[in-house]
């Protein structure tokens, strides 16, 4: 059971789901797509977590972590089958993600990045995606099969990382220093920091200032570069 942002419990004593949280069968509660059925989903279905993780990139987080619950809609199941998605007629998986409304900003690209993911989870881990992270016995150990994922950069996996260790539980020896600074405590720095609405608006502007600053930190370095490419001005 996690906490929602005014700090109280998300679930009722017997399980239930109440208005702040959406809790899968196992009592785990997340609150990172914002919408019940899509963290519910989230919440008991590993592939879902991974393809949710996979779609971040360029679009709102919610928008991205709705994706597996609206895919999972139009393939007419209550879940994602790695299995199902690897052996997907690639045109007609595209169009899954391309029917409007879009799963994603780039749908055509994304949906053949979900599918590269499913194909390499049924021919390394049986189409399991838990067994990513079941038996890992340290954070370094899974920070790289997180990595060796199709899809995910060292940026993307440590996220995922810090994901697995502050909300489902997953906790292999040193997973927060391999996670960086994601896996730090009380960070507001991903999706692995969402809670809630509050906690999604301190995660977005933290993402928008560390944009700001790259993007003026570049504007220095060209200015920079600039100047010494004329070379020392005249007295």
């Amino acid at each position: 059971m996690t906490k929602s942002d005014n700090g109280r419990d998300s679930t009722s004593k017997d399980g239930s789901t109440s208005k702040d949280g959406s809790t899968s069968e196992d009592g785990l509660t997340l609150r990172i797509a914002q919408q019940p059925e899509a963290d519910e989903l989230l919440a008991r279905s590993p592939l879902a977590a991974l393809v949710g993780m996979l779609l971040d990139q360029q679009v709102p987080m919610e928008w991205a972590f709705t994706g597996p619950y609206t895919l999972a809609e139009r393939m007419g199941s209550d879940d994602l089958d790695a299995g199902k998605i690897a052996a997907y007629d690639p045109d007609a998986f595209t169009s899954l993600f391309t029917t409007k409304p879009a799963l994603h900003r780039y749908p055509g690209s994304m949906a053949q990045r979900v599918q590269q993911l499913c194909q390499y989870l049924v021919a390394e881990y049986e189409g399991d995606a838990s067994a990513v992270w079941r038996d890992a016995g340290t954070g370094e150990e899974l920070l790289r099969r997180l990595n060796a994922l199709p899809g995910f950069g060292t940026q993307k996996a440590q996220i995922f990382l810090a994901l697995l260790g502050k909300q489902f539980g997953v906790r292999p020896t040193g997973w927060r220093t391999a996670a960086g600074a994601y896996g730090e405590d009380g960070s507001r720095r991903s999706v692995a920091d969402i809670t809630g609405p509050e906690s999604l608006a301190e995660v977005r502007a933290y993402k928008q200032e560390a944009k700001a600053a790259a993007k003026a930190a570049k504007a220095a370095k060209k200015a920079t570069t600039a100047k010494a490419a004329k070379g020392p001005s005249e007295g």
